[in-house]
């Protein structure tokens, strides 16, 4: 079989997902008939209740005022702590707060210096590949999507781990660890492999250095030079805090606790967490603003003319605009409503870093937006309740400014996420409950067999 034939779809193959389209069609008020939570949400978007967790916290509740409810500032907790606090409690530019979160969400307690010291170093030592894993695995048949490269990567190590099923708690939490730390490498890595076998870019593979925090290394990885300012790695390191987890209900948080309820290994579970994140409904969000952004920006010659940029705004949610999907990305969100604590958080070291970079004109074009599209929605869409930008209206931008190559956007995601899926698997593991298994209806009809030569 050529490649060519690997990946083509021939008029059999049409015929056949013909077949398996019209085998597909429920009706969609069979949904209502029997009240099946689809996307196990109710009517109004709100999550079903399928768990408990003490790991973190979603809160965007509301005010009871008169009888009326009036939406309040979402917040997000890691165990208990407002991350706001988290991020403003050491403000400092040399202070990294990621490996701080880490250990909070897998320990259920704030580290003393000491304690985040031996922890820091723990991962410094665990950020070392295999020998020859990066040459045997990651410079083999690069993907264009670093999240297929990373998801590999993750399943690849299970053969060099002598423990490989064990799901004892200190084996998981040794496997866990050590992801954490690797994380960067094996995004990194695989970007500069596909950078050089398809773009014909020079290779540099960098050898990590212990002393530096998760953020100094995904810089000091991609760069050629190895160097960055304070302020780059410090935003880059609110970054990876603010996506370290959300709770157990997002996507691949569930799907951690889904797969780790069945029994299976470390790194199955992980690298079916990282399928589910690279979707662009979840993980691949802030893609699609920047790109939404390139957009307006070629139609729209002055970026003050508000006017103009109302008209984009109308025509994205009347699917005339951009990728014509009707959505305006980076607004809104499944849970919050009034704001997303993570990007009120994030919007100040945005500001600063377009400051530096000599970005300002951009970064008000992102202001002006998130001013005017919560009103256009409301008065284009019913709504049930407020839209206000998400952490993915700005992360995009920010990385961007830090000279991120967009195929690492999802992948970044992931290397901050690796925390709270690790928190969640443990979790899982030590509560030792029963395997996962959601109910489907079957709504179809039943048929006599007929043997194949009267079909």
């Amino acid at each position: 079989m050529t490649d060519t034939m690997f990946s083509e779809i021939t008029p059999e193959v049409e015929a056949l997902a013909k077949l398996c389209a019209n085998a597909s069609s429920i009706d969609p008020s069979l949904y209502t008939k029997y009240d099946v939570k689809r996307g196990l949400r109710d009517l109004e978007g709100r999550g079903v209740l399928v768990g408990l967790t003490e790991i973190s916290d979603v809160n965007a509740s509301y005010i009871d005022a008169n009888g009326n409810q009036i939406p309040k500032d979402g917040e997000l907790f890691y165990r208990g702590y407002n991350v706001k606090d988290l991020i403003h409690g050491r403000p400092d530019e040399s202070h990294f707060g990621y490996e701080e979160c880490a250990y909070l969400l897998l320990t259920g307690k704030l580290p003393t210096e000491k304690e985040l010291s031996d922890f820091s170093g723990l991962l410094g030592k665990y950020r070392s590949l295999p020998t020859g894993f990066v040459r045997d695995i990651i410079m083999k048949a690069p993907s264009r999507d670093m999240m297929n490269t990373l998801a590999r990567s993750v399943l690849t190590l299970y053969s060099y781990d002598e423990y490989d099923d064990d799901i004892s708690i200190p084996n998981v939490t040794r496997q866990c660890l050590q992801l954490i730390a690797l994380f960067p490498l094996l995004s990194v890595y695989g970007f500069q492999a596909y950078k050089h076998y398809h773009d014909g870019d020079s290779l540099f593979i960098h050898p990590p250095k212990e002393e530096l925090s998760t953020a100094e290394t995904i810089l000091y990885l991609l760069r050629p030079d190895g160097k960055f300012t304070p302020l780059e790695a410090k935003l880059l390191d609110i970054a990876l805090i603010l996506h370290a987890d959300h709770g157990g209900g997002n996507n691949s948080t569930f799907t951690t606790h889904l797969v780790s309820s069945s029994g299976t290994d470390t790194y199955s579970t992980i690298a079916a967490a990282i399928g589910s994140l690279k979707g662009p409904k979840h993980g691949g969000a802030n893609l699609k603003v920047v790109r939404m952004f390139d957009d307006m920006e070629a139609k729209i010659s002055d970026w003050r003319d508000e006017e103009a940029i109302e008209k984009y705004l109308r025509g994205l949610l009347h699917k005339e605009e951009f990728d014509h999907a009707g959505l305006i990305y980076g607004m809104g969100h499944a849970v919050y409503s009034f704001s997303d604590p993570r990007a009120q958080i994030f919007e100040g070291f945005v500001e600063r870093l377009s400051e530096e970079k000599g970005l300002q004109k951009e970064f008000e074009l992102y202001k002006t937006v998130e001013r005017l599209a919560p009103k256009i929605i409301s008065e284009e869409r019913m709504i049930y309740k407020g839209v206000s930008p998400n952490i993915d209206f700005f992360s995009g931008f920010c990385y961007r400014m830090l000279g991120l190559p967009e195929q690492l956007f999802t992948p970044i995601f992931a290397i901050a996420r690796i925390a709270g899926w690790s928190a969640h698997r443990i979790d899982e593991i030590a509560i030792n409950g029963k395997i996962m298994r959601p109910a489907y209806k079957y709504v179809g009809d039943h048929y006599d067999y007929i043997p194949i030569e009267n079909r």
